[in-house]
């Protein structure tokens, strides 16, 4: 007789509600619920690439917030200029990401451990001071979206239910895609360099073209990411990509289980969750946080979805 795991009933459950959050939010008429799990939706997009990087490419970028105000900004200065095709947008979004990802990708990974780690995060300040200062797009004050990403007929970004369905489903496209690339051949080969890269190379693996590619992956998902989050807040700044924003990635992905399929997503509802319900108790909210996210670092060692496997060590 088969048992059904815990994480397997976490995961079930999580789908089901975030597929029928909209019916509750219809028929209760709490707006406010449907527009928070959207915000957490577009960030769980954005921890699923990361994750990509970090828990199965071992590769620590702490600059990935920089694809997402990427992907924000290409929506906004477009809309800013009259191009409101939805498709237009949202292609140059990620195509700009994944220019962006490469070249980062390209020098970084010539690198190793702290370095690596601050190469990603010197180009993401570099972005943030290339958006602070364009000046014509609201320079430090940011950028107003007056229109959405126009997908007429077929969708209406400025109904909150389409939109929200659009961001589930662009979610669980992500995890596929990230499922299918690390169980791919191209996949074990990334995963193979993160566990020994130097014996990769010499049964004949060009990883460094690998490790390229996969960043260029994770770089377009997070991009699509900050379209939606651009969409989303009808608003777009260079904060959303300061390296404050990388690091709530990182936690996002670290809290969920870094190296799981479904950790980003479990880590994104849990650490948005806890900052919503902690900051209207107290506004000294990050003090009752900070510890909370050590605990659950120190005691389960693979994170929610580890501790969910009953892998805590």
């Amino acid at each position: 007789m088969s048992i059904i795991r815990p994480r397997a009933i976490v995961v079930a459950t999580l789908a089901c509600a975030l597929a029928l959050l909209p019916i509750y939010s219809e028929l209760s008429g709490n707006t406010f619920i449907l527009t928070f799990f959207t915000r957490v939706l577009i960030y769980a997009i954005a921890a699923v690439s990361l994750n990509l990087l970090m828990g199965y490419g071992g590769m620590m970028s702490f600059g990935h917030a920089a694809y997402l105000g990427i992907g924000g900004y290409a929506i906004g200065v477009l809309a800013y200029e009259g191009v409101h095709s939805g498709p237009l947008q949202w292609l140059i979004a990620a195509v700009v990401s994944a220019l962006f990802a490469l070249v980062i990708g390209a020098l970084s990974l010539r690198t190793r451990g702290v370095y690596f780690i601050m190469i990603t995060l010197a180009f993401a300040q570099m972005a943030y001071y290339i958006a602070s200062g364009m000046d014509r797009y609201g320079g430090d004050d940011g950028l107003t979206i007056y229109r959405r990403s126009g997908f007429e007929p077929i969708l209406d970004l400025s109904n909150r239910t389409q939109f929200y369905y659009l961001c589930l489903g662009l979610l669980v496209a992500s995890i596929y895609l990230v499922f299918r690339v690390v169980n791919s051949h191209f996949g074990l080969v990334v995963q193979g360099a993160r566990s020994n890269e130097g014996r990769m190379q010499a049964i004949g693996f060009p990883t460094y073209r690998y490790q390229l590619v996969c960043f260029a992956i994770a770089g377009t998902i997070c991009g699509i990411a900050g379209a939606l989050l651009a969409n989303n807040t009808e608003f777009v700044s260079p904060g959303i990509m300061y390296w404050t924003r990388s690091g709530e990635l990182m936690v996002m992905v670290i809290l969920g289980g870094i190296g799981s399929l479904f950790g980003p997503l479990i880590g994104a509802v849990a650490l948005l969750l806890l900052e919503e319900i902690l900051s209207q108790i107290t506004e000294h909210w990050q003090i009752i946080l900070g510890p909370m996210l050590v605990i659950i670092v120190l005691f389960a060692r693979g994170g929610i979805d580890g501790l969910l496997r009953g892998r805590a060590e």
